[in-house]
């Protein structure tokens, strides 16, 4: 029986692994992590009773993967909407409605953020007469975001709005980010001949139906816990990889932290893991992937969860939370209010939750202080956000070191260089967080192309 090896238990990983299974069930599948559980940065703990997420809690709904991947795992009775999907942004020290119509930031309905009231006169006319310019010059190679935006609309508008959306996304700055990998769709509307507003608010298009985004009762991180339950593969937790070698017949992966012998062989492997440990262990086999890899720079990021009981109603602001600028100089750069947003949240324990999401990149200082110094930021940035003062029953700290990959400018050329030396390795591929898109989705994407290429290679080889 032919054995294909997958390193890396985050969703990627195990979406692969489940593919491979399901496709060809006479083949051996052996998933092998590092951590003592599955769901990478998807995980889910009890805070004051009740399950909360505290690394990714939604996935996109308008994209198929994700859903179908709920679907497949017998969780679609668990899937659930948004209560409310009404943000805010905080600018010049006051909470606004987040503008309408805007693609990651970047506007396209002037009177949407006019009415908004989150920027200047003075921006808010420079985004109505830009469209007077004619159309954005021909995009001849990637450019970041911030810089797009900043030549037609100014800078306030990548400072107010483009960066704390973007950057909620990624944890990274709107002028390293690339157009190309991070909004494509308005990378490919430019280059059709249109001016930036126009281009946005054609990609943005009418209000479509149906929620935009998804989430399981009881948490997302459900979803990679059913997938390593639902059987097909083997899980090995606990088992890092340290070396992965080329053999006459196939590959050879070293177990363990330390040497101590322990070997698997494989006829395939699917490499599911970040850049950094990716590029380690390619360096023999695919050097300039690896090189292409130990460039991909990554952000830190904590995630503060709060617990209140006893708060009378109306003691949030009405929403699903709040995004705050780096120019606004808090630590905090969104507040989600996680009762408020997502259904039945908190509701059995009797306590209203609501999380904080800290690090951008760059900023690795904030991130360094003690558990209860970032409770007690929250708080005090809460209570000037929203007027809340209550004591919680309970916190939750959860920090990410180097979880969010930056796609720099020139990331998707990046990645081809690095697809095409995998790929001269038969029976190699790699998927991920670090390649096509860091939203749920775009890693199971990635994972079943890595699936369909590992596979085909076993195909060819008449197995």
């Amino acid at each position: 029986m032919p054995r294909i090896a997958v390193i890396g238990g985050g969703v990627a990983g195990l979406s692969a692994a489940a593919g491979i299974s399901c496709a060809r069930p006479d083949v051996e599948v052996v998933l092998l992590e590092g951590a003592d559980r599955v769901g990478g940065k998807l995980r889910r703990v009890q805070v004051a009773g009740a399950w909360v997420d505290v690394g990714a809690e939604a996935m996109l709904a308008r994209r198929p993967e994700g859903v179908r991947a709920a679907v497949e795992a017998g969780l679609e009775s668990e899937l659930i909407s948004p209560l409310t999907t009404a943000a805010l942004l905080r600018s010049g020290g006051a909470n606004h409605r987040l503008p309408a119509r805007t693609l990651i930031g970047v506007p396209g309905d002037v009177e949407a953020v006019r009415a908004s009231g989150v920027l200047s006169a003075r921006a808010v006319a420079a985004i109505e007469d830009e469209p007077a310019r004619g159309p954005y010059p021909p995009l001849t190679e990637d450019i970041s975001v911030g810089e797009l935006v900043g030549r037609r609309f100014g800078d306030e508008v990548v400072d107010r709005l483009v960066d704390p959306l973007l950057g909620g996304v990624y944890a990274g700055q709107a002028r390293q980010l690339s157009l190309q990998a991070t909004i494509p769709a308005l990378a490919s509307r430019l280059s059709d001949g249109a001016s930036l507003l126009v281009a946005a608010g054609t990609v943005v298009g009418a209000p479509a139906s149906g929620p935009v985004f998804t989430s399981l009762a009881g948490g997302l991180a459900r979803l990679p816990e059913q997938l390593a339950a639902g059987g097909g593969f083997e899980v090995r937790l606990s088992t890092p990889v340290r070396e992965l070698c080329r053999t006459a017949t196939g590959f050879e992966l070293a177990l363990g932290s330390a040497p101590s012998g322990r070997r698997l062989a494989a006829d395939a492997v699917v490499v599911a893991t970040p850049a950094g440990k990716a590029a380690a262990l390619l360096a023999q086999l695919a050097p300039v992937a690896a090189a292409e890899l130990r460039s991909i720079e990554t952000a830190s990021t904590a995630i503060v969860t709060l617990a209140f009981a006893g708060l009378p109603p109306g003691a949030l602001p009405a929403g699903s939370g709040i995004l705050v600028p780096a120019v606004e100089g808090l630590a905090v750069k969104a507040m989600t209010f996680s009762s408020q947003k997502w259904p039945g949240v908190g509701a059995e324990s009797g306590v209203l939750l609501l999380r904080a999401s800290l690090g951008r990149a760059g900023e690795e200082q904030v991130l360094q202080r003690a558990d209860a110094e970032l409770v007690a930021v929250v708080r005090r940035e809460l209570a000037g956000i929203t007027g809340v003062t209550a004591q919680p029953v309970d916190s939750h700290v959860q920090r990410w070191g180097g979880a969010l990959p930056q796609y720099a400018v020139g990331h998707r050329q990046r990645v081809a260089r690095i697809r095409a030396d995998v790929h001269r390795v038969p029976g190699l591929a790699v998927c991920g967080a670090s390649y096509d898109g860091v939203g749920i989705p775009a890693c199971i994407r990635s994972a079943h192309i890595a699936a369909d290429r590992v596979l085909s290679g076993l195909r060819l080889s008449g197995e």
